[in-house]
């Protein structure tokens, strides 16, 4: 059953992950993959506040294999991250490439554990 709620969780997340990389690139012509920042961010958030959620008592398993793994796992991406990142380097764009690296980790991060807290605060 777990695998279920992954899967659902997935049809989900890869379509949405698509489509906003989509709506930013025709909203924002810039090197900058905006898209994949945002889902990224986006992504770290919920995961945090699901973890928040499970550290109070509030999300099972369940919860966590359909939103945790499935859902933020197909809506996030580090691959595409990676690739996006190397190809800013390889065109000239290597401190755009350095600053999506940074801003990625930290507001990637910034976003985990402030979704955390807020799982706490919310349910705890």
């Amino acid at each position: 059953m777990t695998w279920f709620l992954v899967m659902i969780g997935a049809a989900v997340g890869a379509p949405l992950r698509y489509l906003t990389d989509q709506r930013v690139r025709a909203r924002y012509a810039t090197p900058l993959p905006g898209g994949t920042f945002l889902v990224n961010v986006v992504g770290s958030l919920a995961l945090g506040l699901l973890t928040g959620a499970a550290l109070a008592g509030a999300a099972g398993s369940r919860w966590q294999a359909l939103l945790g793994t499935g859902l933020c796992g197909a809506l996030t991406t580090y691959s595409t991250f990676s690739y996006e990142t190397l190809r800013l380097a390889e065109t000239r764009h290597r401190r755009l490439a350095a600053a999506n690296v940074a801003a990625t980790l930290f507001v990637g991060l910034s976003a985990a554990f402030a979704g955390a807290a807020l799982g706490r605060a919310l349910w705890g």
